[in-house]
């Protein structure tokens, strides 16, 4: 995974499974995510070859252009990148493991960007894992974009993911030399230039704020007990 809310989002899924294989979907909080909201979303994979999404943050609909709920997470998907994510969903919900997906997505004008998708297993009452919190980034720069909304995409890669792998860090730097020394007299004290360096500022979210998304989610989570 490339993206930090990608690693965010699937500690979360994580923690909120408490030891088992995988969490019940009215474990998740929408109000511990709230800044991922506007990219997460909710997909029915009962049947792995037609996905279904059930919720889609705000965000998320406009970069495609359309309300995405109700509709079918593998349309604006390419023919061949439709078969391998049927089989990549069955295989992660089977394992209980989060999948990430890494495509190219292209406007209808061809502005072209990368795109990161978690998949991260969930059930929704007795039965075993049928639903994925989900969660989609733009990894390079959108305004390649031109404003437009993405169209289609296609598959590159794809990857199962294990709690044990490690998030990327920056590499270390090496230490800076040792200010110089300078004396002005042999008596005089010793004066030392000290040079001081503050902390690089940790790059912020790329997230916003949506209370819509919140609200929809916490009716969609009371209202699935009912449902099971």
């Amino acid at each position: 995974m490339k993206n930090k809310n990608s690693h965010l989002l699937v500690g979360y899924w994580s923690r909120i499974r408490r030891g088992a294989d995988v969490p019940d979907q009215t474990d998740i909080d929408p109000r511990a995510i709230k800044r991922l909201l506007p990219y997460v979303f909710i997909l029915d994979a009962e049947n792995p070859a037609r996905p279904v999404y059930r919720l889609a943050g705000t965000s998320l609909c406009e970069r495609f252009g359309f309300e995405l709920k109700g509709t079918g997470f593998l349309a604006h998907w390419e023919s061949q990148s439709s078969a391998a994510l049927a089989s990549l969903l069955q295989q992660a919900l089977w394992l209980k493991q989060p999948v990430c997906l890494t495509s190219i997505g292209a406007s209808a004008e061809c502005g072209m960007v990368e795109v990161e998708t978690v998949l991260a297993p969930i059930k929704f009452g007795e039965s075993g894992p049928t639903r994925f919190l989900g969660m989609i980034q733009i990894l390079s720069d959108v305004s390649l974009l031109r404003g437009r909304p993405i169209a289609f995409q296609r598959l590159a890669a794809s990857q199962l993911i294990h709690e044990e792998e490690p998030r990327p860090v920056q590499p270390t730097l090496p230490p800076p030399p040792p200010p110089p020394v300078y004396r002005s007299h042999p008596k005089a004290p010793h004066l030392r230039l000290v040079v001081s360096q503050d902390r690089p500022i940790a790059a912020q979210m790329d997230v916003f704020d949506d209370e819509d998304m919140l609200g929809r989610m916490m009716h969609l989570f009371g209202a699935s007990r009912v449902e099971s």
